[in-house]
């Protein structure tokens, strides 16, 4: 009874585990990351509002329905990649620090996206038009591999434990202003020049945009330093390696630990349930995100019949009711806890979708604006929520790399190949109502992976120490972990005297 009473004690906190948070660095932190996912989802949201434009430049011979299907397999075949890019970039991140990979990400994003301004047309150079275009989207692919999994450990590893909802929530606050700001150009030429003037020459203005951004994205995340938690881990490793070396030789057990074949079996070895919580939640936001951002323009112009323009300014309104609300749900999540909101979310995108598509199809205006509405605000429940909870899952020595390859995992089977699963399954099928029953069954599983999450909010992050915003908030954390061991050391003396008493 001893030995289990004195393992249940914990150590109480010092002053030297309590990390106090830098303002300025964390804003920084906030702003470089949130950056990179701006010009990610730009991209995005080009790609999504050109899908008819793009099919006529590269696939002109074949018949619109076909060349919407054959964009979208291109859109598609960048999330075949993504997973390589998280076996790369993941692992690597986790052992020569975050700030350089996320570095060499924006790089290549940046000036994959931009290369793509400057393709030739099928009428220019023939069937390798399409096949260039199919590269630039695997560089991109590559890339992004590990750029929203770094954002979020960035992000989360920065940030102070009772606001890591709300400042993980700019995160994909980024990637809708990013979207928004895509597709707004996108809409805009639409207008002034036509589809004629878009086929011609002014699809490639905004991917040109992406240079400029990627530069801009560049400078700010080449200033920035390493995370704390980062930093502990690394000095950690480096004393373990040290005190090893002076027993003399190195451990082989952790020598392979430390490999990244190691990591990568420690990953689906010792974190297996985590990696399946995080592939159903990734499945529940990003089909949600995909389906709206990316497949809801085409369905309401390609299958509903309904006005580009129309179909643009009701999808960028969606994007932008979800922008100025998802702050306000990350702080939500800060204060009642990121498993209700998942819940909630999952239970009313299972309630909701079919009522959503269902408006949809009336057309007009006033009916499609209020089931684009009831889709916006399912989808900023995951959103608001998404960049707090996923890097809470794994240890920090493990977390960019397991969260890279998990989520890359689920985003390229589910989340990424939405519009071309449901586009060919609209099409196959005849039934409109197909992307509604879709967004269901994305409800279902994500409903199943909430209920086995664990509740995160306020807590340090696995593997790191508490992190807070003031030195006053140190010490009261540190009083009250001695506090809460004192209490503990007592209960242990009173079960020793008096094992028969009732507690």
């Amino acid at each position: 009874m001893l030995r289990v009473l004195l393992r249940r004690r914990k150590r109480p906190l010092s002053a030297e585990d309590v990390t106090v948070t830098d303002r300025p660095a964390v804003r920084r932190a906030v702003s470089a990351a949130a950056l990179g996912n701006t010009m990610e989802w730009f991209d995005f949201g080009v790609y999504a509002y050109l899908a008819g434009t793009l099919g006529k430049v590269f696939f002109p011979s074949s018949s619109p329905g076909v060349q919407v299907v054959s964009t979208f397999a291109t859109f598609a075949a960048a999330f075949l990649v993504r997973p390589l890019g998280g076996l790369v970039f993941g692992p690597l991140g986790d052992r020569i620090g975050r700030q350089r990979v996320l570095a060499a990400t924006m790089i290549m994003m940046a000036a994959s996206t931009f290369a793509v301004g400057f393709l030739p047309s099928y009428n220019t150079i023939g069937f390798a038009a399409p096949i260039l275009l199919l590269i630039c989207r695997l560089v991109q692919g590559f890339s992004t591999g590990g750029e929203y999994a770094g954002a979020t450990t960035y992000i989360a590893e920065y940030a102070p434990d009772t606001r890591r909802g709300f400042l993980g929530s700019w995160l994909d606050f980024g990637t809708f202003v990013g979207y928004s700001l895509g597709s707004g150009l996108v809409t805009v030429l639409t207008a002034v020049l036509g589809d004629d003037g878009l086929v011609d020459w002014g699809w490639r203005l905004p991917f040109l945009v992406a240079g400029p951004l990627g530069l801009i994205g560049l400078y700010m995340r080449l200033r920035l330093e390493e995370t704390p938690a980062f930093q502990r881990e690394a000095e950690q490793a480096h004393h373990d390696a040290e005190e090893v070396r002076a027993a003399g030789g190195q451990d082989p057990v952790e020598e392979a630990r430390q490999s990244g074949r190691g990591r990568l079996k420690e990953i689906f070895t010792r974190h297996w349930q985590a990696v399946l919580i995080c592939m159903g939640l990734v499945l529940l936001y990003n089909v949600t995100n995909y389906m709206v951002t990316s497949y809801l323009p085409t369905f309401m112009t390609e299958t509903l019949g309904e006005d580009a323009l129309t179909a643009q300014l009701l999808v960028l309104g969606t994007m932008i009711v979800v922008a100025l609300t998802i702050t306000t749900v990350g702080r939500t999540s800060d204060r009642w806890g990121r498993r209700p909101v998942f819940m909630a979310g999952s239970a009313a995108l299972i309630a909701l979708a079919v009522p959503a598509v269902l408006l949809i199809r009336v057309g007009g205006i006033l009916a499609p604006a209020f089931g684009c509405l009831i889709l916006g605000l399912l989808l900023v429940c995951f959103a608001g929520t998404s960049a707090s909870t996923l890097p809470a899952l794994f240890p920090t020595r493990l977390r960019y790399g397991a969260l890279s390859i998990s989520f890359n995992i689920s985003v390229s089977l589910f989340g990424g190949t939405t519009p071309l699963f449901v586009s060919a399954l609209v099409q196959a099928t005849g039934s409109d109502m197909i992307p509604a029953y879709y967004l269901m069954a994305a409800g279902v599983i994500g409903l199943i992976a909430t209920f086995f999450l664990h509740e995160t909010a306020g807590k340090p992050l696995r593997g790191s120490g508490p992190m807070v915003e003031t030195e006053e908030q140190a010490h009261q954390l540190v009083a009250r972990s001695r506090a809460e061991a004192g209490r503990r050391a007592r209960d242990v003396w009173i079960r020793l005297r008096h094992p028969w008493a009732r507690h």
